[in-house]
Protein backbone atom coordinates (compact mmCIF):
# COMPACT_ATOMS: atom_id res chain seq x y z
CA UNK A 1 0.00 0.00 0.00
CA UNK A 2 1.34 3.42 -0.80
CA UNK A 3 1.86 5.86 2.27
CA UNK A 4 -0.97 8.00 2.69
CA UNK A 5 -0.15 12.21 1.83
CA UNK A 6 -0.71 13.35 4.93
CA UNK A 7 1.24 10.61 7.10
CA UNK A 8 4.03 11.65 4.32
CA UNK A 9 3.43 15.61 5.09
CA UNK A 10 3.74 14.58 9.02
CA UNK A 11 6.87 12.40 8.25
CA UNK A 12 8.27 15.54 6.44
CA UNK A 13 7.17 18.38 9.21
CA UNK A 14 9.08 15.48 11.65
CA UNK A 15 12.07 15.60 9.71
CA UNK A 16 12.00 19.14 9.40
CA UNK A 17 11.64 19.88 13.29
CA UNK A 18 14.67 17.54 13.79
CA UNK A 19 16.74 19.06 11.61
CA UNK A 20 16.33 22.33 13.42
CA UNK A 21 16.49 21.16 16.12
CA UNK A 22 20.01 19.45 15.47
CA UNK A 23 21.36 22.53 13.99
CA UNK A 24 20.26 24.52 17.48
CA UNK A 25 22.48 21.98 18.98
CA UNK A 26 25.42 21.81 17.35
CA UNK A 27 25.72 25.62 16.18
CA UNK A 28 28.29 27.17 18.70
CA UNK A 29 29.22 30.56 18.47
CA UNK A 30 32.43 31.16 16.92
CA UNK A 31 35.76 31.47 19.22
CA UNK A 32 38.03 34.58 18.63
CA UNK A 33 41.02 32.96 17.83
CA UNK A 34 38.53 30.84 15.04
CA UNK A 35 37.35 34.82 14.19
CA UNK A 36 41.19 35.76 13.19
CA UNK A 37 41.68 32.53 11.75
CA UNK A 38 39.61 33.19 9.35
CA UNK A 39 40.06 37.05 8.59
CA UNK A 40 44.03 35.71 8.28
CA UNK A 41 42.85 32.85 5.70
CA UNK A 42 40.92 35.80 3.83
CA UNK A 43 43.80 37.95 3.69
CA UNK A 44 46.41 35.81 2.79
CA UNK A 45 44.55 33.76 0.23
CA UNK A 46 43.59 37.10 -1.76
CA UNK A 47 47.15 38.29 -1.50
CA UNK A 48 47.94 35.08 -3.09
CA UNK A 49 46.00 35.19 -5.57
CA UNK A 50 46.86 38.53 -6.34
CA UNK A 51 50.35 38.20 -6.01
CA UNK A 52 50.17 34.68 -8.47
CA UNK A 53 48.17 36.45 -11.09
CA UNK A 54 50.21 39.50 -11.31
CA UNK A 55 53.40 37.33 -11.13
CA UNK A 56 51.84 35.15 -14.06
CA UNK A 57 51.27 38.03 -16.03
CA UNK A 58 54.54 40.01 -15.98
CA UNK A 59 56.24 36.57 -16.54
CA UNK A 60 53.96 35.48 -19.78
CA UNK A 61 55.16 39.16 -20.77
CA UNK A 62 58.17 38.66 -21.04
CA UNK A 63 58.30 35.32 -22.27
CA UNK A 64 55.59 35.37 -24.82
CA UNK A 65 55.51 39.43 -25.66
CA UNK A 66 59.08 40.14 -24.87
CA UNK A 67 57.73 42.79 -23.32
CA UNK A 68 59.43 43.60 -19.65
CA UNK A 69 56.51 44.99 -17.57
CA UNK A 70 58.33 43.66 -14.07
CA UNK A 71 57.15 44.38 -11.77
CA UNK A 72 54.08 46.54 -12.42
CA UNK A 73 51.70 43.27 -13.13
CA UNK A 74 52.95 42.45 -9.60
CA UNK A 75 52.66 45.52 -7.87
CA UNK A 76 49.23 46.32 -9.52
CA UNK A 77 47.53 43.10 -8.55
CA UNK A 78 48.95 42.92 -5.31
CA UNK A 79 47.18 45.56 -4.60
CA UNK A 80 44.31 44.49 -5.94
CA UNK A 81 44.39 41.37 -3.88
CA UNK A 82 44.78 43.43 -0.85
CA UNK A 83 41.32 45.28 -1.84
CA UNK A 84 39.68 42.08 -2.24
CA UNK A 85 41.11 40.63 1.63
CA UNK A 86 39.95 43.64 2.73
CA UNK A 87 36.47 43.83 0.99
CA UNK A 88 36.31 39.95 2.34
CA UNK A 89 37.07 40.44 5.65
CA UNK A 90 34.24 43.24 6.04
CA UNK A 91 32.22 40.90 4.18
CA UNK A 92 32.72 37.91 6.83
CA UNK A 93 33.05 40.64 10.29
CA UNK A 94 29.38 41.43 8.77
CA UNK A 95 27.91 38.45 8.70
CA UNK A 96 29.27 37.07 12.07
CA UNK A 97 27.72 40.32 13.96
CA UNK A 98 24.62 39.41 11.90
CA UNK A 99 24.91 35.53 12.85
CA UNK A 100 25.67 36.98 16.25
CA UNK A 101 22.49 39.33 16.11
CA UNK A 102 19.86 37.09 15.39
CA UNK A 103 21.02 34.46 18.13
CA UNK A 104 20.94 37.01 20.82
CA UNK A 105 17.36 37.55 19.44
Amino acid sequence: MPPEPDDLKRLGERIDEAKRQRREQTASPPTPFGIALRFGTEMIAALAVGGGLGWGIDWALGHWAGVQSRPWGMVVFVVLGAAAGIRNVMRAATEINASQASKEK
